[in-house]
């Protein structure tokens, strides 16, 4: 018999409900215990940060660089405008919705009974370098690689991309959930964790509402273009959508969204250009969640904000998540400098963001890859048979 995998979302589910548990019984030590570990492990993820970002980014760029002429222009454009209006939607339903659904909530740090957790030891692990450093090197490397054709460049750009990618499957990803325990350990402990769950719940349900709404639309506006029912292109996608649902990974739904796309009626040289390609520059699904969760986290801190601030995240939020490691959650570790360099969310804080948006990691994805073909439908309406065969054969 196969073995069941117990992924990800369950063992975040199972570390939160062991924590709240443990944390109405534990000791002080037992909390001071979880308040180191995840001291210790916070300043290593946050040295990670700049790597993750340098890794992931700069191979991306060169890459898409590399790529031939109008359709990749055309795909990129829409693709970023994609994730640029879903993120201006979370924020404007959001910035509606959540000050009167989380106004009665006490903030995170100002619960009166919230007892103070400290550290037995810290162990600070400084990063190389301040994340838009990192963001502006990586475009310098990646948009070098491309013009210069610096195969060596690039290689060594792949490979240091392979082994961050590999720190994040054997070291942050398993030691996750423990991070997660410990922080709803010290929670329940301080007297906060009711008010997190009640806050889950309420964002959970608004984000879930705001991406079926990024579906219809998009597909409306590809029916202006195909002149389709929009309905019947977004059914005919539903088995992506679900595919992604349990994979949670835009690039092992390839297959399934290549064979629904071309289902709709694009023609095959349009979908093997724009699907693959969309799976790694297409982030609607990831950025309305991002999005949605942080304005959560900042009005529970009762930290204030902006559209200015938020217009900063966004815009900077459709670059760093393009080709956001191929694991679950994957988009979150890549925007957690933008985060903290541009939120100032503390490390609770980018903690708490990583559990609430696992949680609808899933339906994220699977957003983004349906939404693949409805953009997939624009591209091949501006592309004749002859010039989509003289772009590709140029690829």
């Amino acid at each position: 018999m196969n073995r069941i995998k117990f992924g990800l979302l369950p063992r975040i589910a199972v570390a939160i409900a062991v924590g709240i548990g443990i944390g109405f019984i534990a000791p002080d030590w037992v909390a001071r215990l979880c308040a180191t570990f995840n001291e210790v492990f916070g300043a290593f993820l946050g040295f990670l940060i700049p790597l993750i970002i340098i890794g992931f980014v700069t191979p991306a760029i060169g890459d898409i660089g590399k790529a031939a002429g109008k359709m990749l222009l055309a795909t990129a454009l829409l693709a970023y405008g994609a994730t640029l209006f879903a993120g201006y939607t979370s924020y404007f339903t959001c910035d509606w919705l959540f000050p009167a659904m989380l106004s009665h909530e006490p903030g995170l740090m100002t619960v009166e009974d919230a007892v103070e957790i400290k550290p037995w030891f810290t162990m600070p692990i400084p990063a190389i370098m301040p994340v838009m450093t990192a963001l502006a090197l990586s475009f310098m490397f990646g948009l070098g690689i491309a013009f210069v054709k610096g195969d060596v460049l690039k290689r060594g750009a792949t490979e240091f991309r392979d082994i961050v990618s590999q720190t994040i499957n054997k070291a942050i990803i398993p030691l996750l959930p423990f991070y997660i325990f410990g922080i709803f350990v010290n929670m329940t402990v301080a007297g906060q964790v009711g008010t997190i769950l009640n806050a889950f719940i309420k964002v959970i349900a608004v984000i879930f509402g705001i991406h079926v709404f990024i579906l219809l639309f998009q597909y409306c506006v590809a029916s202006m273009f195909c002149g389709r029912n929009p309905l019947k292109m977004l059914w005919t996608m539903l088995p992506a959508y679900f595919t992604a649902l349990g994979t949670q990974s835009s690039a092992a739904t390839i297959p399934v969204t290549l064979r629904q796309t071309i289902k709709m009626g694009v023609s095959e040289d349009v979908a093997g250009f724009v699907v693959p390609l969309c799976a790694t520059i297409h982030m609607s699904g990831s950025a309305l969640k991002l999005v949605a969760c942080a304005l959560a986290m900042m009005i529970l801190q009762d930290i204030p904000y902006d559209l200015g601030v938020f217009t900063h995240f966004i815009t900077m939020l459709g670059v760093t998540i393009v080709a956001a490691p191929g694991i679950p959650g994957g988009a979150i570790m890549a925007s957690l400098g933008l985060l903290s360099s541009i939120l100032g969310f503390d490390e609770g804080m980018l903690a708490l963001m990583i559990a609430l948006y696992i949680a609808m990691d899933s339906f994220g994805t699977a957003c983004n890859v349906t939404g693949d073909g409805a953009i997939a439908v624009i591209v091949d309406r501006f592309f004749g048979k002859s010039e989509r065969e003289q772009i590709l054969h140029t690829t």
